[in-house]
């Protein structure tokens, strides 16, 4: 059975639905992950009828809303990430597309992650994309030689991890952003302990919070 949301859309249900999506972020950025659909639907100027018709249930709504983000803002970064001449450059570009969405819509990535839609298809691109930066930027010289896949994701959790405690608007985490590469440089690095094994993986979301 061929759900409304697998449908293609006419042309005013596909401009009702994006601006439900846009407006889902700005509810959620204002009001934080427990915002409530009515309210959503309100703002956007439908009727819940029309909000549940697209979006069924809250999971479906915010999964649909992060993916609107990931799509504008992340998959283009990953492309013309993995497409520059220069790996490292690649690489601080990259991370700080994802800080960049992370911060602007924290309250979506904690309703998805609460909602259990932050899967590892949403996730797994992202870390790949880094991973395969990271290994070019090693062979050529500009990324300590030490760093291991698994170190990624818990820097990208760290860096995120700050992101609660500033200005949404502001660009703050740029200040640790730096401060990490300088760990990462190769020069003068001194040897570090071994990795630790990642047990489980990063959490869903852990890659933005």
């Amino acid at each position: 059975m061929v759900t409304e949301t697998e449908r293609p859309l006419r042309a005013d249900a596909a401009r009702n639905a994006e601006r439900i999506l846009r407006t889902a972020r700005a509810v959620f950025a204002d009001v934080g992950p427990d915002a409530q659909l009515e309210e959503i639907a309100r703002r956007a100027g439908v009727g819940a009828r029309t909000l549940y018709r697209h979006f069924p249930t809250k999971a479906d709504l915010v999964r649909a809303a992060l993916g609107q983000s990931i799509a504008e803002d992340l998959t283009p970064a990953v492309e013309q990430a993995l497409d520059d001449d220069d790996p490292l450059r690649g690489l601080v570009s990259l991370m700080e597309a994802a800080l960049r969405l992370a911060a602007r819509d924290l309250s979506t990535l904690a309703a998805a992650r609460n909602a259990g839609t932050l899967t590892a298809e949403v996730y797994t691109p992202f870390y790949e994309s880094l991973t395969e930066l990271a290994r070019r930027a090693q062979a050529a010289g500009l990324l300590r030689a030490d760093l291991v896949p698994d170190d990624l994701p818990r820097i990208m959790a760290m860096l995120t991890s700050t992101l609660w405690s500033m200005d949404p608007d502001g660009d703050g985490w740029r200040r640790y952003l730096a401060l990490v590469f300088d760990g990462l440089s190769p020069a003068a690095a001194h040897p570090l302990p071994p990795a630790a094994t990642l047990l489980k993986g990063p959490r869903p979301g852990d890659w933005l919070l």
